[in-house]
């Protein structure tokens, strides 16, 4: 069995490719269950474990399955480690053989990325050249390059809450040849913008609706759970809204809270990746559309197995 660095997912991975193996994903013979979600009880804290499996139907060609371990503890901050870790195990689809054990945290950001330019594929207008990345965090440079691989993206406007952190990525990106900004005022930014993309932890909205203009599109990828928010209730009701999976209507922030309050009725939620994949919609020009990711267990098994296949042709 062969242990993958995250310096191996990078070296075989690009967004165009990420991106069209999840598309066929979506289109093809994927069985993915509900993510098991166990609370671990210790003294004075508590932990997360999340596991997250998939596999390929009998229609694929070469079956693999495989499972996502995630473990969060709040308090390893205080021990110096990561609040978050994760392994991805990829097993043969015929045997249940272990093939490899794959950087959980890299190929998320890689996979999470890349759902979110299918996403924009559909959804924002093939024009689009302005770019607002709300977020400096891990996802953030990945978002940037995924949205730049399916858009002619011209500048990028990078905001952070602590404006320093903003700079300091900014300035990273730039010395890469990427076309980012760092800026302060978020209004100003998200009215001139044609695609606003948001990572971030945030518990109260930070994008008004009032500030997207007609045709933007409002990629949403952070807030994770019922206690966060990135949008406010007037985006999502200005917006043609598409989810990941059904499960962001119940788990995560933005939709699945103003499901719950009752500012958009479930019927406001016009379909899922899937559905944009097999049958995409026809974009109306002037139209505000917005996609809600909260991640699927099958974007993980569809970026691992071409991690496999790209490395198994490199040897």
């Amino acid at each position: 069995m062969r242990v993958v660095t995250s310096a191996e997912i990078d070296r075989v991975l690009t967004f165009p490719a990420l991106i069209e193996a999840l598309a066929e994903a979506f289109c093809g013979d994927m069985v993915t269950p509900v993510r098991h979600h166990h609370e671990i009880e210790r003294k004075g804290a508590h932990g997360t474990l999340l596991l997250m499996p998939s596999w390929t139907g009998p229609a694929m060609q070469d079956g693999f399955l495989g499972v996502k371990i995630v473990t969060v503890f709040p308090e390893n901050g205080t021990r110096s480690l990561p609040s978050v870790m994760g392994s991805y195990l990829l097993m043969d689809g015929t045997t249940g053989a272990p093939v490899a054990v794959l950087d959980g945290a890299r190929l998320t950001v890689w996979r999470t990325a890349a759902a979110s330019a299918l996403a924009a594929r559909h959804l924002a207008r093939e024009d689009a050249s302005r770019m607002v990345m709300v977020g400096s965090g891990a996802l953030a440079p990945f978002l940037i390059r995924a949205h730049m691989s399916q858009r002619p993206i011209r500048e990028v406007a990078l905001w952070n809450h602590k404006a320093e952190k903003a700079e300091t990525l900014a300035a990273e990106l730039k010395a890469e040849g990427l076309p980012v900004t760092a800026v302060t005022d978020l209004e100003a930014a998200v009215r001139a913008a044609d695609l606003v993309s948001c990572a971030t932890l945030s518990s109260a909205p930070i994008v008004k609706g009032a500030w997207l203009k007609p045709g933007a599109h409002l990629d949403l990828v952070g807030a994770f759970n019922l206690k966060m928010r990135e949008a406010d209730d007037e985006a999502l009701l200005r917006s043609q809204v598409y989810i990941d999976t059904p499960a962001a209507k119940v788990e995560g922030g933005d939709v699945a809270v103003s499901l719950q309050g009752g500012a958009i009725s479930e019927s406001h939620v016009r379909g899922t990746l899937a559905d944009l994949c097999r049958t995409p919609p026809r974009r109306e020009i002037q139209a505000i559309t917005a996609f809600k990711s909260v991640g699927a267990a099958l974007e993980d098994l569809a970026a691992a197995m071409l991690v496999w296949r790209s490395l198994a042709k490199a040897l």
